[in-house]
């Protein structure tokens, strides 16, 4: 029995949905059980259980565990093939000629050029982003939902970012690592820095108001670990349970005076017309699993991120450089 079992397909969805169907699934999960015995749980005829049975096998949701020869027939024996189940499902659109490419997890500025530029050429694919934090992309991308995802983790151990998590959550699997940017995060404070904000761990313990990101997003990584370096405790800092997903949401939080200071990026800072204090450069790349990475549909990507003028757009978006855009390292 599998400790959890992700769900994507429609008709397993579709299976789910029936809630006599689900009540037998939850008795089978606590344990293996006869059609007979589900009958009396639940004060239906076993003809009637088998018929549900039977569509939950056929779906991979239970499975025949045992029988028992018993005064001249077969007593069978079902249970659920997981301790849990979870439903990962994203309804995206119809493919069409050109090609679907679905591109995952963190927010970013020159991801968001990325997929414009896709996006403007005839021959490309057609583009979609889902900004959802680095892990929850990753996560993602292990389900089958996408073709990339966009991270920015960085492993205090190694002193590096991406690998060790892409290699945690995809063990035995070949992925590539494409490096779109380095990228500076920072305070995004008020106009002429009024508190004189210099530090996240000092801001905090002044008592600034903070605007934190969606767990799983590299940035709260970083919030986390800045304050765990002046040994704040997070949750005594204002504002530390208040989250938004994007840079732009943090930095709309600051200029309408929600908030006194987020972490994020200059971009961000700059479109609002807030200061910006840098504090860490990061390494943002994109993970690929290989089938991926060699199909058709990430041919464009692949030959974009590798162009002059666009890496100059990146640089000139501001905080950002593109020394390693383009930069591939395979893993697996």
């Amino acid at each position: 029995m599998e400790e959890i079992r992700h769900i994507g397909a429609v008709d397993t969805v579709r299976v789910l949905a029936n809630e006599e169907r689900l009540r037998l699934l939850r008795l089978l999960m606590k344990g293996p059980a006869t059609l007979t015995q589900l009958g009396a749980a639940v004060e239906h005829h076993p003809a009637w259980v088998r018929h549900h049975v039977l569509s939950l096998e056929q779906a991979g949701l239970v499975e025949l565990v045992e029988t028992r020869p018993t005064k001249g027939y077969v007593e069978k024996f079902y249970c659920a093939t997981a301790r849990a189940y979870a439903v990962d499902f994203v309804v995206l659109p119809d493919e069409g000629e050109r090609g679907l490419l679905v591109i995952l997890g963190s927010d970013d500025r020159a991801l968001d050029l990325l997929a414009q530029r896709l996006r403007e050429r005839a021959e490309g694919p057609d583009v979609i982003t889902m900004a959802m934090g680095s892990l929850e992309g990753l996560i993602a991308l292990r389900h089958g939902i996408g073709h990339v995802a966009g991270c920015h983790l960085f492993d205090a151990q190694t002193g590096d970012f991406n690998i060790s998590h892409a290699r945690a959550l995809f063990p035995g699997r070949a992925l590539v690592l494409v490096t779109l940017a380095h990228r500076q995060q920072g305070l995004i404070v008020p106009a002429g820095n009024p508190r004189g904000l210099k530090d996240l761990a000092e801001a905090a313990s002044a008592g600034a108001r903070l605007i934190n990101r969606n767990r799983g997003s590299g940035t709260r990584v970083w919030l986390d670990r800045l304050l765990a370096g002046g040994d704040v405790d997070p949750f005594r800092v204002a504002g530390y349970e208040t989250e938004v997903v994007t840079h732009d949401a943090a930095a709309r939080a600051v200029a309408e005076g929600a908030a006194d200071v987020a972490l994020g990026i200059l971009p961000a800072a700059t479109a609002y017309g807030l200061d910006f204090v840098p504090l860490v450069e990061e390494r943002y790349d994109l993970v690929i699993p290989r089938e991926h990475y060699e199909s058709a549909v990430l041919a464009p990507l692949l030959d974009l991120v590798k162009d002059d003028s666009f890496k100059q757009a990146i640089e000139d978006l501001g905080g950002y450089v593109t020394r390693e855009t383009g930069a591939v390292t395979a893993l697996g």
